[in-house]
């Protein structure tokens, strides 16, 4: 199955030197699913509603500021590898191109919503995150801002003081309180509602209750639910009970579209751009060393995930790199920092090795391998 049947026509293209002012006014007009900038008329990134929403930068800011980078898909493209570039260059969307031709645009939503019935092949429990990351409700907004930009993600489950789930605060949650603050407060100083807005108790900008899905229910009844209330992602509870086990979002299940039946491991690296002085062949390479040294153990996709921190030694960024293998006895994750992408990633790499080891012994058990792919094969 390719993309051209569900590729989105309809777009928006500005300049790259095009105020934000403007694109926020397109947004609100138009309501595009995305918008192209263009560069002396030639693709140079694009700009999604969120991604617009979370900047704070003033209306008169260029829009190249904001764009990110996003690969130009073909037209033709098979699905599953539409997939894999867009969650290796981390976006929602993507240019298509029929041959020279910018055709439209491809969406996480759109390559979701057209396999959506192949997703009853697995379950939740196969392809969520588990490496949640928490808060509590005490906490304060300052300090869920802080986890949130730390760890790269846009979601954390609210616990109380008995450790149950009681909520879930996202990017979107934090940024639309304050975009309601200062329209009810107009302009002016700031700096002294700012602090007080950072003060603020989880509590008070948490959803509840929070979204959840089961780790027994199929990935497909899962991304009903995200649909169904226009969300990303869900809290993962075991069974009925409100204790939590990970996150799974719609990119964990476009994720679990691209695992292969083929004998080399499936490898993804979000964000590859990172890379410097390795290549993506190490990195593959590198993996399947520590996983080979472990027979006994069936490795069936493997995540890389790279994030730049604004700290540098003599100019090289500060890397966090996350190593995660899902195997036929759960997941294992190795994560660690350095400075530049080798170094981050050897030192994921060695705490990876430390945690297969806790699974030595394990038995292969393939009893979801391949469904998904011969499942989407039938559509």
């Amino acid at each position: 199955m390719n993309i051209a049947d569900i590729a989105v026509p309809e777009y928006v293209e500005v300049d790259v030197d095009e105020r934000l002012a403007k694109v926020r006014s397109l947004f609100d007009r138009e309501n595009p699913k995305g918008i192209i900038v263009t560069e002396d008329g030639d693709y140079a990134g694009v700009v999604g509603e969120k991604q617009l929403i979370r900047s704070r930068m003033g209306d008169d800011t260029k829009v190249s500021a904001v764009m990110k980078p996003a690969p130009e898909i073909a037209l033709r493209e098979d699905i599953r590898e539409a997939a894999r570039l867009l969650i290796e260059g981390n976006v929602k969307i993507a240019p298509v191109y029929d041959g020279e031709k910018l055709d439209g645009i491809i969406t996480e939503d759109a390559i979701l919503e057209a396999v959506i019935d192949s997703f009853d092949a697995n379950t939740v429990e196969q392809v969520y995150t588990a490496d949640v990351v928490t808060i509590g409700e005490k906490e304060h907004v300052g300090q869920a801002i802080n986890r949130l930009r730390k760890h790269g993600i846009s979601r954390l489950p609210v616990l109380n003081e008995n450790g149950s789930l009681t909520g879930v605060v996202t990017t979107n949650d934090i940024v639309d309180f304050v975009v309601r603050d200062q329209d009810r407060q107009g302009s002016g100083d700031r700096a002294g509602d700012i602090d007080r807005m950072l003060d603020l108790p989880v509590y008070d900008l948490m959803s509840s209750p929070a979204l959840t899905a089961r780790t027994d229910e199929t990935t497909k009844a899962a991304l009903e639910r995200m649909f169904d209330n226009n969300v990303a992602g869900l809290v993962v509870t075991p069974n009925d009970e409100d204790t939590v086990t990970g996150i799974i979002t719609k990119t964990d299940i476009l994720r679990s579209l691209t695992f292969t039946e083929e004998e080399s491991m499936d490898v993804q690296i979000t964000n590859i751009e990172l890379l410097d002085t390795i290549s993506r062949d190490h990195v593959i390479e590198s993996i399947q060393d520590v996983t080979n040294k472990y027979g006994k153990m069936q490795v069936f996709h493997a995540h890389v995930r790279l994030q730049e921190h604004k700290e540098k030694l003599r100019g090289t960024p500060l890397i966090q790199c996350q190593i995660r293998l899902r195997t036929s006895k759960g997941q294992v994750i190795g994560t660690g920092e350095g400075y530049g992408a080798e170094h981050g990633f050897h030192v994921a790499l060695d705490k990876l090795e430390r945690n297969v080891l806790e699974l030595k012994g394990v038995n292969a058990d393939e009893k979801y391998r391949g469904q998904l792919l011969r499942k989407i094969g039938e559509l």
